[in-house]
């Protein structure tokens, strides 16, 4: 019997582990992954970028937990010496209106406490040549990149070093009797459970009678990589976002390892783990997931149609390139010529509504506690974020 299992082998499964044993030394846990290691979805699979928290309205749980989390994963990653690019980022406009959006970004950053400055065109040019913008542009001294796979390995090295027992290999197959859950390695009996399933985290709350107004649709993410920088990019550079959608536009990343990045797309995917062709194809994910995009499709609720009809046009590589090409000023864009892998992003969607969850959303009662909606910037905001789910659902008791 373990005092505590919980599901889920991403930072914030991991990051949970951690909170619990921080409150509870003595406790016994188990953390059960799917995959043969941590960090082969989305916490494997994103941009890497640390940020900032300026984004995300003042009353939400992404501007609670953005900016501390930035501060203490900077902090963890030098204690645990991990690698980490304190490139900061800025956000240019390309016209009078976008200014308008700067403006709402620079509202919300400070209400959130979040450290930010204007930068006129001019000095705007001074510092990073490469970026274009209309006036002004937003810096975010505080926004940076880490290795995503290198930090999820690390925090599950943390919680092993804490006593945590880690199962890789080891799938959630059904609920059991009060108090059990069925693994494809046989029973595991538990006091309480944690559900951090990422993209299966719907399907598992259901089970318990959770996520009932909610399904995940898949978005599929990808990069165009220049792996020695040959564009020169010396800063993350972002375009002013549609604040109607939780997607931040096509921008430049510069990655801990010194390669520049061109992406992401966010096209919609058919079935959870739709990363390449017909893997990991499954028929009644497919079925679930086409009706519901069938529906936004129709009704074009957020956008979604528009949405959907511009990210496809982004596999075109000169398209894609000339996205991107609007936030720079006459860019080296040779040297990007290689795709990452694709990523996949779980986005809740809210089935009576039909609108996408923007800020995180948990449920449960004292068994069991459901993470549903853990996207971006969930990495950033893991350490914070995982301490208030355990705080604020009495997972300790």
């Amino acid at each position: 019997m373990y005092d505590f299992v919980i599901i889920g082998g991403g930072i914030i499964g991991l990051n949970i582990a951690r909170a619990i044993k921080e409150r509870r030394p003595d406790a016994r846990m188990v953390l059960i992954e799917k995959e043969e290691d941590v960090a082969r979805h989305s916490s494997g699979r994103n941009s890497g970028v640390l940020h900032a928290g300026f984004y995300y309205t003042a009353d939400s749980l992404k501007a609670r937990f953005t900016r501390e989390g930035n501060a203490r994963l900077r902090n963890f990653c030098e204690e645990r010496r991990l690698r980490i690019n304190r490139c900061a980022k800025v956000v240019v406009a390309q016209n009078e209106e976008e200014i308008r959006g700067l403006e709402e970004l620079k509202r919300r950053g400070d209400l959130n406490g979040v450290e930010l400055e204007w930068l006129d065109a001019d000095e705007l040019a001074r510092r990073y040549p490469e970026a274009k913008t209309c006036r002004k542009a937003l810096f975010s001294p505080t926004t940076a990149t880490i290795d995503p796979v290198e930090m999820t390995r690390e925090f599950r090295k943390l919680i092993e070093e804490m006593g945590v027992e880690v199962r890789t290999g080891t799938s959630y197959l059904s609920r059991g009797g009060r108090g059990e859950i069925i693994t494809s390695h046989g029973g595991i009996a538990y006091h309480k459970l944690v559900n951090a399933a990422g993209l299966y985290a719907d399907k598992i709350a259901r089970d318990f009678g959770f996520a009932k107004r909610y399904v995940i649709i898949p978005f599929k993410g990808i990069y165009l990589k220049d792996k020695q920088n040959l564009a020169g990019i010396r800063t993350n550079i972002y375009p002013v976002p549609n604040l109607a959608n939780p997607f931040l536009g096509v921008h430049y990343t510069l990655a801990v390892g010194g390669e520049s990045k061109i992406g992401p797309t966010a096209i919609p995917a058919f079935w959870r783990e739709n990363y390449r062709g017909l893997e990991n194809f499954n028929g009644s994910e497919f079925c679930q997931i086409l009706f519901y995009e069938g529906r936004l499709f129709l009704t074009n609720a957020f956008g979604f149609r528009d949405l959907a009809c511009s990210e496809v046009r982004k596999y075109v590589k000169s398209y894609f390139l000339k996205l991107a090409g609007r936030l720079t000023n006459n860019l080296n864009h040779t040297g990007f010529q290689e795709w990452s892998i694709p990523g996949i992003r779980a986005q809740l969607l809210d089935i009576k509504t039909l609108e996408l969850v923007q800020d995180f959303v948990v449920e449960g009662d004292e068994i069991s506690t459901h993470v549903l909606n853990a996207v971006s910037p969930a990495m950033t905001s893991s350490m914070p974020f995982a301490e208030w789910v355990v705080e604020s659902r009495g997972v300790t008791g």
